[in-house]
């Protein structure tokens, strides 16, 4: 008889994988509080939720910047903060906030924003958290003025010290932001690139579990291409890593009605179904206008679970068909990234620099900004201008992206959504909060 496996009891991959093998998908809310007790009223609800959920702790943004002292100037006036202070709360605090909750079906991860993720690396390892996301370039370009150069540095310390901490009870676990690098207006091989190349960069610096995320867009049938070409290279770049991949529901401008954003939702959710995703960030119906409360978060997890299970006998997931054009454009991109250095840190720096990775819109120093995006007549979001980025396909004659088509791009999905509501005469389920 062959003697059964300890499961380690700090595993997030390792949740998502057990989900996976029980075909459900893990749903997952974007969660933070900044008092211990309405936080863990959060994490409790999530964690007795009848679906298959993740919880989350998101830090507040003086704590992203590195700010503590303007952490303790608020908290110490009594004002209010727009996510947990990890950094500067006791670590008994935060460890008696989260203890009990840990088990091998419900994990937690800590989400932020920081291009230097040490202080928030010590502190949740001190209070008994080993998952978190973040990367290199995804929580550098986006967010900051900070050097990449100095995020790529302040990241391989983080990795190195979240892998510090596996033993027979810990496995650490990061996922990368890379596909959500202002994705609502970047076509999405450079988003699938990206993921893979930062998923690659935490395998060096000795994390061995890692999820690879992907921003739905604007057109299905692209994002199903996205997230198949997201499985393959991974599968290619990334042996004897655990991974798995995560659909996050569309960062952009939401929907202003209710209906719209369940829409939005729904379709997410099914996205995600089709496409073989193993967890979803679930938005909620309030998106567009404040912080949700618990009980909306909640809602929305069950809505996610019920649409990803009724899709879950869809088929297999999509395969790499040749006539992939994200897979090749994303192919070609990693390619070419890693043949300029052996080091991954090193290759995204100088790919930057070279602007193979040439962010769409993104107004940081070390972005070379020579890209563009658009529309097209399918819906598909394509490459307006390619800049120096090493692709095989040229960009179509697209017009200049003005301020006015800027914003009209940006608000894409929110008129898309709240007129097809609108027209398929979908009334949204009532919150919580509307019910009060």
């Amino acid at each position: 008889m062959t003697e059964a496996r300890s499961v380690p009891h700090h595993d997030f991959g390792g949740m998502v994988g057990r989900a996976r093998a029980r075909g459900r998908i893990v749903v997952q809310p974007r969660m933070g509080f900044a008092r211990p007790a309405e936080m863990r009223a959060g994490l409790l609800a999530t964690a007795s939720a009848p679906v298959p959920a993740a919880g989350t702790i998101t830090l507040d943004s003086y704590t992203r910047l590195g700010d503590y002292r303007a952490v303790r100037e608020v908290t110490g006036r009594g004002g209010a903060l727009n996510g947990f202070p990890l950094v500067t709360q006791d670590p008994a605090v935060t460890r008696a906030m989260v203890a009990d909750l840990v088990r091998e079906d419900f994990q937690i991860q800590v989400r932020h924003g920081s291009p230097a993720p040490a202080d928030i690396v010590r502190s949740m390892t001190r209070a008994g958290l080993y998952a978190t996301e973040g990367g290199p370039v995804s929580y550098c370009l986006p967010y900051g003025r900070m050097p990449l150069a100095e995020s790529v540095e302040h990241w391989r310390r983080g990795c190195e010290l979240l892998a510090g901490h596996r033993g027979s009870d810990v496995e650490p676990h990061l996922e990368t932001f890379g596909g959500c690098l202002m994705g609502q207006l970047c076509p999405p091989a450079l988003l699938v690139a990206v993921s893979v190349l930062e998923a690659m960069f935490f395998r060096d610096h000795g994390i061995r579990s890692v999820s690879l995320s992907y921003a739905q867009q604007i057109s299905h049938a692209q994002d199903v291409e996205a997230l198949t070409a997201l499985r393959v290279l991974a599968r290619d770049h990334l042996p004897g890593v655990d991974w798995h991949t995560v659909l996050y529901t569309y960062m952009g401008v939401f929907p202003t009605t209710a209906a719209g954003a369940l829409l939005l939702s729904r379709d997410a959710a099914r996205l995600a179904a089709r496409a073989g995703a193993d967890r979803l960030i679930v938005k909620t119906s309030v998106e567009a206008h404040r912080i949700p409360t618990v009980e909306e978060n909640i809602e929305a997890l069950r809505h996610a679970a019920d649409e990803t299970a009724a899709h879950a006998d869809g088929g297999t997931p999509p395969g790499p068909p040749d006539d992939n054009p994200t897979l090749a454009e994303a192919r070609d991109l990693i390619a070419a990234t890693l043949e300029l250095a052996d080091d991954t840190g090193l290759a995204l720096l100088r790919a930057v620099r070279r602007g193979y990775i040439d962010v769409p819109y993104c107004l940081h120093p070390d972005n070379a900004g020579r890209t563009g995006s658009a529309i097209d007549s399918t819906g598909r979001l394509v490459w307006g201008a390619t800049g120096a980025m090493p692709l095989k396909a040229k960009p179509g004659p697209y017009q200049d992206m003005t301020s006015a088509r800027l914003l009209s791009a940006l608000h894409h999905m929110a008129g898309r959504y709240d007129a097809g509501a609108a027209s398929e005469g979908i009334s949204a389920v009532p919150t919580a909060g509307d019910r009060a």
